[in-house]
Order: C-alpha cells, then sequence, then structure tokens
C-alpha cells in the first residue's frame, strides 16, 4: 500500500480538486439541455474531472521521476 501511494502521489493528492472542478464545470458551463453524455449530469461530470486530473498528476509524477534519475545520471 506504501509503494502505491509514493509511485501515485501526485495523481492522488490531485483528485479531490478535479473532482471539485468536475462539479463547478457542471453547475457553471455544463450542458443545458441534457443531450451531452459528460455534462448534462453532475455524476459523470464530477467522475471525468477526477480521472482526467488524476492521470494529469500522475504523467506529472513520471516526468519528475525521469528528470530527477536524468539529473542523477548525468552527475555521475
Amino acid at each position: 500500500m506504501k509503494e502505491l501511494l509514493s509511485k501515485h502521489k501526485y495523481g492522488i493528492l490531485l483528485i479531490i480538486p478535479g473532482l471539485i472542478a468536475g462539479f463547478l464545470y457542471w453547475k457553471y458551463v455544463g450542458c443545458v439541455s441534457c443531450t451531452c453524455p459528460l455534462t448534462s449530469n453532475w455524476h459523470t461530470t464530477v467522475l471525468f474531472g477526477g480521472f482526467i486530473v488524476y492521470f494529469l498528476g500522475d504523467s506529472a509524477d513520471d516526468m519528475i521521476k525521469k528528470r530527477k534519475k536524468s539529473k542523477n545520471d548525468s552527475e555521475l
């Protein structure tokens, strides 16, 4: 469990802001006519926001780890 949390820490930390952003998007921008599959229902918009931000955070975490690794390799 500790390994999982350390491996995906940025993605996990950003899930809550992503869920909030999804809800705010639904509330202020969402589809009024209920014909849009993602934005007509707040449940899907909130989950979509959480998934998107999780994957962005996880990608950023991977990029940070690669930079640290390449920096350590170049110093040796």
